[in-house]
């Protein structure tokens, strides 16, 4: 069955089918991630997302405090600098900090400061040679050098430590696991029943929440004044009523010293429509490819006038960008490429279904859409 265009309604719907795959993807990022949701297709990749969608879930409900120190550290860090400062790289030591965290727990203090060291050195390269090897696609085998490989071999390391320890504790204890991190890691091996493939998840959602965070976050840099860090971002600092609005929103909700809670977040509207906005103009994954398992159909894009239907062979890719759907002024109006958080007010924005992906959609939407905001919420807030 091709995929269908549908009018129901006085509306336009698509209905896609199982004919599209990760193609020369897999071979790209397998050998840092190995098997899981990102270098899998057909009943594999749905059994690992349910896998993960059940954590995902149970990590929803952690407290914020696990942000707590991540937070005063990296603003200790901001604040020992002087003049312009990159913040790039201090958000992606950051976001790497919070996600080992929420993954593993209190299990991080089994390792010393050189381990952790070494693992975030090794992430760094084996993600951007990752990178790279995605761009030559049928190609990638020509690049796969020796410094890669022993990144890659870091940081599996580092994830199997993890799963051997909270193994080791199930074979001594069969009662309740000491940490969260253990509960994840015995859940997993449940579903599983291989150490390496449950390594292997982890990874996978290691990568998955450390770069889309630290990309929300950053977008540029910022300056110091003495000990006064500004954390403000690429865009507020562009747009000083903006700011202002948002101060005046966070000093009205959070008392001096406060801690922050879910409870807080629901209460920051205006906070939530700066990230919106941000996350249009600047998506975490600005363009993707599917490529065709089987000979098959788009229902329009074809034809002079571009409504005809488009045959697609097997095998072949399929590219869309988010990020030029995100600046389309038939969807966002002509101040499409202006930031603007006040659009995600009110209704102007109520049936942008589709119109707005910042983690994609259908069968594979990023299972932790909520992971890369709530870094960002506590950091804004703190």
């Amino acid at each position: 069955m091709p995929n269908m265009e549908i009018h129901l309604f006085g509306q336009v719907g698509y209905l896609t089918t199982d004919h599209w795959g990760l193609g020369s993807r897999r071979a790209g990022l397998f050998p840092m991630l190995g098997e899981g949701i990102f270098t899998q297709d057909g009943p594999p990749w749905k059994h690992s997302r349910e896998l993960l969608r059940r954590q995902f879930v149970r990590i929803n409900f952690r407290d914020l405090s696990t942000f707590d120190r991540h937070v005063d550290d990296l603003v200790t860090s901001l604040s020992s600098s002087e003049g312009v400062v990159d913040l790039q790289p201090a958000f992606f030591r950051f976001t790497l900090a919070t996600t080992t965290a929420l993954i593993f727990g209190d299990s991080l203090s089994s390792l010393g400061n050189d381990d952790h060291e070494a693992f975030a050195n090794s992430f760094d390269h084996a993600s951007m040679v990752s990178a790279i090897r995605l761009r030559l696609a049928d190609l990638e085998w020509v690049y796969k050098p020796k410094a890669f490989r022993r990144a890659c071999d870091i940081v599996k390391e580092y994830a199997s430590h993890f799963v051997d320890e909270a193994l080791r504790d199930q074979a001594c204890n069969e009662s309740q696991a000491k940490t969260r991190s253990q509960t994840l890691i015995r859940d997993l091996y449940q579903g599983l029943e291989n150490p390496e493939l449950v390594r292997d998840q982890l990874v996978h959602v290691l990568i998955a929440g450390r770069d889309t965070t630290a990309c929300l976050m950053d977008i540029g840099k910022v300056v110091q004044n003495g000990a006064d860090a500004n954390l403000n971002s690429f865009l507020l600092v562009r747009h000083p009523p903006v700011l202002d609005r948002l101060k005046k929103e966070m000093a009205s909700t959070l008392a001096v010293g406060e801690r922050l809670s879910r409870a807080h977040l629901l209460r920051l509207p205006y906070l939530r429509c700066i990230l919106n906005e941000t996350l249009r103009l600047y998506p975490q994954l600005p363009v993707n490819v599917r490529f065709a398992l089987k000979t098959t159909l788009l229902p329009v894009g074809g034809g002079p006038d571009g409504q005809s239907p488009v045959l697609i062979r097997r095998g072949a890719g399929v590219g869309y960008s988010v990020y030029h759907m995100h600046r389309q002024k038939s969807l966002y109006g002509d101040d499409a490429d202006e930031f603007r958080p006040e659009r995600w007010e009110g209704s102007e924005l109520d049936h942008i279904g589709w119109g707005f992906m910042p983690f994609h959609g259908g069968p594979r939407t990023c299972l932790g859409s909520e992971q890369p905001v709530l870094p960002c919420l506590a950091t804004r807030v703190g």
